[in-house]
């Protein structure tokens, strides 16, 4: 498909290297990035939802949790695919869309980020406090750990940060499924709930599409392309592994929150209790698993628990940060046409990066020690609602124009799970933006 902005210095694709330096075969042993991007994605928010869908609606809703997953897998190697065929980096291929596209990311960057840190902190911090009642307010675990995960980010570079990633990503995989296991499931229904059933309540088809929704990021899926070359994934000889490395992150997040569901239809639906939404419902979770299996069992889903929201806090903390310094980029002097999108090494060590790790980390903090300001709460909600529709537009238009290779364009599949995509997140945007109390706003 022609690109149709009429600016020719757009539309040609970049010529890519005469060689590849990706492996012959896909190898397990490579992958990486997609347990980054599934860790950062899936947080206490996500677990809380989708537990929640299960107390309220049993496993009914397994088919949307499972569709959420193959949708934020077409976004996610959508960006990649953008990253490994033309060796640009989103923000080249955003910035030719328009200026526009980068006024908006210096907006969401500035108040999305103001606000997350404090719900990241807070998040991390909720667990702790259970673990060891007594020790601290819920405030001070709240900033030790803004400030473990600033010097865990700021000292260590992309391989170690996987690593540990992978470790935590570990820990929440033997919690969900021990817990998915011990309120043994109802596996006939559960596989009936595969079946695309929509329930018979008010408002069923939003609390469905908020499901679908809801499954494992937002700004991280944008973020996976900067991870795919951070590392060291940089031309088309890596796609097969990135694809591969992709499926991994969702197969991974499909696990957590159908085990989630799982508790929640069996633990709470079965016994009609209801809990909070937000991370306190994750709380309640741990007392109710007290009760019925015993201390030991609440503690280890806390310290699964904990593992969730910490990467979710220096996943963030990492991916984003490396999206700020190449967006921080495309304002400053002429660079060089080619090789932007490898130089992941010298962002993690550039002020722009450890600049917006000091932004998450700090301001934040006041946010711990107060109410959270009425009217950033409301932006913080339309921008973050915002964002994925954004990022699914803008695949689109760049993976069907010469500014990809044509090899790597969008195929009738790929064009298919990014329309369905977009036209998911802008229904989910303009419900969030309609729900928000606008006549207070002013």
């Amino acid at each position: 498909m022609a690109d149709t902005t009429g600016n020719t210095s757009q539309t040609k694709a970049p010529d890519r290297p005469a060689t590849d330096t990706g492996p012959r075969r896909s190898s397990w042993r490579h992958i990486g990035p997609g347990i980054v991007v599934a860790a950062t994605g899936v947080g206490a928010g996500d677990l809380v939802a989708t537990l929640i869908a299960g107390s309220n609606f049993g496993y009914t809703l397994l088919w949307a949790a499972v569709l959420g997953c193959l949708v934020k897998i077409s976004l996610a190697e959508a960006a990649g695919r953008w990253h490994l065929s033309t060796g640009r980096t989103l923000f080249d291929g955003w910035a030719g869309l328009g200026r526009w596209t980068l006024y908006f990311f210096a907006v969401y960057a500035v108040i999305w980020g103001f606000v997350y840190g404090a719900a990241a902190m807070s998040s991390s911090a909720l667990p702790l406090q259970a673990l060891f009642p007594g020790v601290m307010d819920l405030q001070w675990w709240g900033i030790a750990c803004g400030l473990v995960g600033l010097v865990f980010v700021w000292f260590n570079k992309y391989v170690v940060f996987e690593k540990v990633m992978t470790v935590l990503v570990g820990v929440m995989f033997v919690v969900t499924v021990y817990l998915a296991v011990r309120v043994t499931p109802n596996l006939a229904d559960a596989f009936a709930g595969l079946l695309p059933v929509l329930p018979d309540e008010q408002d069923s088809i939003l609390n469905t599409l908020g499901l679908i929704g809801g499954v494992g990021g937002t700004i991280t899926l944008a973020a996976y392309g900067y991870w795919v070359n951070a590392k060291g994934w940089t031309d088309t000889g890596w796609m097969r592994m990135m694809r591969l490395d992709n499926r991994v992150a969702y197969a991974t997040t499909g696990v957590f929150v159908v085990a989630m569901l799982f508790v929640g239809a069996e633990l709470l639906h079965s016994a009609n209790v209801a809990i909070a939404t937000g991370d306190k419902g994750l709380i309640q979770l741990g007392d109710i698993l007290a009760a019925e299996y015993g201390d030991a069992t609440a503690t280890f889903f806390l310290i699964g628990f904990f593992a969730t929201s910490f990467t979710s806090l220096i996943g963030v903390w990492h991916g984003v940060s490396l999206m700020f310094a190449d967006f921080t980029a495309r304002f400053g002097a002429a660079r060089e046409s080619r090789g932007d999108a490898v130089a992941s090494g010298a962002r993690e060590r550039s002020w722009p990066f450890r600049a917006y790790l000091l932004w998450l980390t700090f301001p934040p903090m006041v946010l711990l020690f107060q109410d959270q300001p009425f009217r950033l709460i409301i932006l913080y909600g339309v921008l973050g609602a915002a964002f994925l529709p954004f990022l699914a537009g803008t695949l689109l238009w760049l993976l069907n124009s010469a500014r990809t290779p044509r090899e790597w364009r969008n195929g009738p599949l790929s064009n298919t799970m990014l329309a369905l995509a977009g036209v998911l997140f802008l229904v989910l945007c303009v419900k969030q933006v309609w729900d928000q109390p606008w006549a207070d706003f002013f």
